[in-house]
């Protein structure tokens, strides 16, 4: 008989554990799997278990492919299984090609004659996924709320930071869900953080994965009016509810999608951007609605000058009926601008609620998550 032997933590089994399990099986003719106790579990990632030991050992044993389950109790890092395999002194010690202790492993396998096999890559029967990704799925909220930024859009691009810059944005309501959006798609809120959010993903890596920002899946996990340090990762310096918003924004729809990672690499004025960024982020420490007006003002003249369509209310663009009665005080666009949905900030509550009932404009509050 070929004993074949195999570890890990399977802390939560998933289809990527029961396929390896069958392919280390079919190298031989017994498999004994083990799993790391909840001790070492503890000791090594500093987490704890999402079940009792004899559960998953019950589970495990469960599976048709695993003909003995045991208990690493070792601590020593990547053989806690040591006392049980000079025990049971298997013919193969099976590993992925991506194991990360294989010259202890293989000095163990050295001791009782054992061979050291590399399972080979094989296509995987569902897509993969990790631990960190089940648990991220389980802990996902339900609902999230979208984004506006108000300046220092760009600067939360790692390649494009600036030391001493700052991005300022506010997390909205009406919310969204895996079942409703109650938006445009491809419309600069943030939508792809916020659905990475929902999905259980690690929204930050998955906005820096596309070539763009962190801003979306940071705010948007944070919540409320936040003021961040522009770097490579996000650096909150300070956030608020946002009272001072409340019944005072609005989107206005462009009528057409647009795609920040189409316009990433395009040029544009950084240092006004990172100039409207400082003014952003003084008056939300001074409670300054006038100030942020006016950052928001200097970016929308970043974002004209960078040849976006002037967007109603200013002079450039077409006479929008019943916009001035609601007295817009700021307005820009949203995002990586060029279309999508634009921000405009009102002088009172009775302006944004007339603004709302215009065709394309919609009335949107800060949201502070509990």
């Amino acid at each position: 008989m070929v004993r074949v032997f195999v570890s890990g933590c399977y802390d939560i089994v998933h289809a990527g554990h029961v396929q390896f399990f069958r392919e280390a099986r079919a190298l031989g003719d017994h498999l004994t799997v083990c799993f790391a106790s909840a001790e070492v579990l503890w000791f090594h990632k500093n987490r704890k278990s999402s079940l009792p030991d004899e559960h998953k050992r019950a589970l495990i044993a469960g599976l048709k492919t695993v003909d003995e389950v045991v208990v690493g109790t070792g601590i020593e890092e990547g053989i806690d299984f040591r006392e049980h395999f000079l025990r049971l002194r298997p013919d193969i010690l099976a590993v992925t090609d991506d194991d990360k202790w294989a010259d202890l492993k293989r000095a163990l396998c050295a001791e009782v004659g054992a061979q050291y096999v590399v399972m080979a890559k094989t296509p995987p029967d569902f897509a993969p996924i990790s631990t960190s990704e089940i648990v991220r799925w389980i802990r996902a909220p339900q609902v999230a709320p979208l984004r506006v930024d108000f300046a220092g859009g760009w600067l939360d691009v790692p390649r494009f930071a600036r030391a001493g810059g700052f991005i300022v944005n506010c997390a909205i309501s009406p919310m969204v869900s895996l079942r409703e959006w109650p938006y445009h798609q491809n419309a600069g809120l943030g939508g792809s953080g916020a659905w990475a959010l929902i999905n259980g993903k690690d929204g930050v890596n998955s906005e820096l994965d596309l070539g763009v920002g962190w801003q979306d899946p940071a705010v948007i996990s944070e919540t409320g009016l936040c003021v961040w340090r522009s770097g490579p990762r996000p650096d909150l310096e300070m956030k608020t509810d946002g009272g001072m918003l409340r019944g005072r924004m609005a989107l206005y729809w462009s009528g057409k999608q647009h795609s920040t990672p189409g316009v990433v690499n395009q040029g544009r004025n950084y240092d006004a951007i990172k100039r409207a960024g400082r003014a952003a982020r003084d008056a939300v420490w001074a409670d300054d609605f006038n100030g942020l007006a006016d950052a928001v003002r200097q970016s929308y003249a970043v974002q004209r000058a960078e040849a976006m369509d002037a967007l109603p209310g200013d002079p450039e663009a077409e006479t929008h009926a019943g916009l001035a009665a609601c007295r817009p005080v700021a307005w820009k666009y949203c995002g990586g601008g060029f279309g999508g949905y634009a921000v405009y900030l009102f002088a009172d509550q009775a302006g944004r609620d007339a603004a709302g009932a215009l065709p394309e404009f919609r009335p949107v509050e800060p949201w502070v998550g509990s």
